[in-house]
């Protein structure tokens, strides 16, 4: 048993901290009454890993390093993340200058890292649409930043 784990805890000792169901009291780690009871936390999925099996090198640090963020993610309202990106698109698509394309940039970036974190477990088709979709983030990208250096006239 961790030395950090309760008798009977089964709240994941050896798993990520961020994966650990909170210990002490059973409101969670605030003091009880304060501010009205808290929202409940989704559990995370039964037999979902993180890690690829086997991997080394870059893959492995990524998905290490990519954990504690896609828990995060995973506790937030299922709303927010994509609400996020589809106004960051809208937003994008609707200014063409250098700001439409600093707006999709981090959409490109996200779509990115979970097509690098899902590639291992995707088939043909997966991996096709993902590099579609990511080909034509980086046009529209590309698309704004040149509209923006063609305004300034440096072509």
């Amino acid at each position: 048993m961790a030395s950090n784990a309760k008798p009977g805890d089964s709240g994941g000792a050896g798993r990520h901290p961020m994966a650990r169901r909170p210990s002490g009291r059973p409101g969670g780690r605030g003091r009880p009454g304060a501010g009205g009871p808290r929202p409940r936390q989704r559990p995370l999925p039964r037999g979902e890993h993180f890690f690829t099996p086997g991997a080394t090198g870059l893959r492995a640090a990524v998905e290490r390093r990519s954990a504690a963020p896609l828990v995060f993610l995973f506790q937030l309202p299922r709303w927010i993340l994509p609400v996020a990106l589809v106004a960051l698109l809208l937003v994008g698509f609707a200014v063409p200058s250098l700001w439409g394309g600093l707006a999709v940039l981090p959409v490109l970036l996200f779509v990115g890292w979970l097509a690098y974190l899902s590639w291992p477990s995707l088939r043909l088709w997966g991996r096709l649409m993902r590099v579609v979709l990511l080909t034509f983030l980086v046009l529209v990208v590309a698309d704004r930043f040149v509209a923006f250096t063609r305004l300034l006239g440096w072509f």
